[in-house]
C-alpha cells in the first residue's frame, strides 16, 4: 500500500463521527481485529515467514487468504522481507530496524516506501512453487476488498466503517509496534545478536507477538511466549487447529531453551 491509500484509509476511519455509535459496533471492530491478528501472527509470521507448523495446500491457501484480508501487501512479499529481518536483524541491511532508522521508519515508513514494494524472489522459493500463492500475492488486494465487502454486505455501513475502516487501522499498527518497538521496549532473556526483546503488552495486543526475544533466540517455534504466564493467543489457536487436524508438527522450543525460559 503507498502513502497516499494509507492516509485515504487513515482518514476514512474518521467517518466513524457521520454514523450513530452502538455498543454491538465496537464489538465488530475488535472481533474482525482478533480474527485478522490471528491470520498476520499464524499466517504471515509464524506459517509462511518460519514455516513454524504444517497445513495441507488447501488450509495453506485458506490462511493465506486470511492473512491478505489485513491489507498488509502478500504473503510472498511478506515472508521475503520478515526472512531478511531476519537474516540481517538490527543490522545495517534490516529494513525495518529501530535501532538503525528510528521509530517512524521501523513503524510505517518502510512500508509505505516504494523502494520496498519489491522482494527477492530467492528467500520464498518454497512457498512460490504453489500457483494459487503466487496469485495471491499478485493479486494481494482481492482478499481485503472481498472482506471489507462482505462486512458491508453483512452489516450495512456502520458495520463496514467500525469493522473494516477502524478495525484496519488499529491492526495496522498494532501489527507494526512488533518493528518499531520490540526491539527497544522490554526486557531481554536470551543474548542475542539483535536488540529484540520480550513485552508482555506487545504480547496481549499482538497474541503473543510480543514475546519477540523468545522469537529471535529460536525463530521457528510455532509457539513464542516461553514461561507458562507468557500470554501467546496465537500458539493457543494454533493448538485448536491441531486438535481439529488443521495444523500439523507444532515446531517446539529445544530442550536448551525449555530450561531457561522453564516452559510449561
Amino acid at each position: 500500500m503507498g502513502a497516499i491509500p494509507f492516509v485515504i484509509l487513515h482518514l476514512s476511519a474518521l467517518t466513524a463521527v457521520l454514523v450513530p455509535f452502538r455498543p454491538e459496533l465496537l464489538g465488530w471492530c475488535v472481533g474482525s481485529y482478533l480474527v485478522r491478528m490471528f491470520g498476520v501472527t499464524a499466517g504471515y509470521h509464524r506459517y509462511f515467514s518460519h514455516r513454524s507448523y504444517r497445513l495441507s495446500r488447501f488450509w495453506q491457501f485458506v490462511m493465506a487468504v486470511l492473512a491478505q484480508t489485513s491489507g498488509q501487501k502478500g504473503v510472498l512479499w511478506w515472508a521475503a522481507h520478515h526472512r531478511d529481518h531476519h537474516r540481517y536483524s538490527d543490522q545495517p541491511n534490516d529494513v525495518h530496524s529501530p535501532v538503525q532508522d528510528g521509530f517512524w521508519w521501523s513503524h510505517v515508513g518502510w512500508v509505505l516506501a516504494p523502494d520496498y514494494d519489491s522482494y527477492e524472489p530467492k528467500r520464498v522459493t518454497d512457498l512460490a512453487q504453489f500457483p494459487e500463492l503466487r496469485w495471491l500475492d499478485r493479486n494481494h488486494l482481492v482478499p481485503f476488498v472481498a472482506y471489507g465487502a462482505a462486512l458491508y454486505v453483512l452489516g450495512g455501513l456502520d458495520v463496514f466503517i467500525w469493522g473494516f475502516l477502524i478495525s484496519t487501522v488499529v491492526l495496522y499498527h498494532g501489527t507494526f509496534l512488533i518493528n518499531s518497538m520490540a526491539h527497544v521496549w522490554g526486557s531481554r532473556r536470551f543474548n542475542t545478536k539483535d536488540d529484540s526483546r520480550n513485552n508482555f503488552w506487545l504480547a496481549l495486543i499482538t497474541l503473543g507477538e510480543g514475546w519477540h526475544n523468545n522469537h529471535h533466540e529460536y525463530m521457528s517455534a510455532a509457539r513464542q511466549g516461553l514461561r507458562w504466564w507468557e500470554i501467546d493467543a496465537t500458539y493457543y489457536g494454533l493448538k485448536v487447529l491441531s486438535w481439529l487436524g488443521i495444523a500439523r508438527q507444532l515446531r517446539q522450543y529445544p530442550d536448551r531453551m525449555r530450561a531457561t525460559g522453564k516452559a510449561s
